[in-house]
């Protein structure tokens, strides 16, 4: 098993910046894709960015352009760059790990809310 521990989240003006940070514990070895996922209020947890172990990204449309998605293999930490962030970005982000078994693990979350 997987233990993440999200930092980063807070409170942010439209078109502010905000970085978030997800450190992995555990069975680590294991780790083949981490990424950041996000649940807004009455809405269904949705993917955000992720990276696999050779670095290979993915964005949803929501976010391509703003936000940016790095590893550190040696620390074990996945970062979210998010820049230009709007309203809608409001959400609880949590990070994820797929495993090469096909586990997914979570972290706990942290908020991210951008005020108009």
């Amino acid at each position: 098993q997987v233990q993440l521990v999200e930092s980063g989240g807070g409170l942010v003006q439209t078109g502010g910046s905000l970085r978030l940070s997800c450190a992995a514990s555990g069975s680590t070895f294991s780790i083949a894709v981490m990424g950041w996922y996000r649940q807004a209020p009455g809405m269904q947890r949705e993917l955000v960015a992720n990276i696999n172990n050779g670095g290979s990204t993915y964005y949803s449309d929501s976010v391509k352009d703003r936000f940016t998605i790095s590893r550190d293999n040696a620390k074990n930490t996945v970062y979210l760059q998010m820049n230009s962030l709007k309203p809608e970005d409001t959400a609880v982000y949590y990070c994820n790990v797929a495993t090469i078994w096909g586990r997914l693990d979570w972290g706990q979350g942290t908020q991210v809310t951008v005020s108009s």
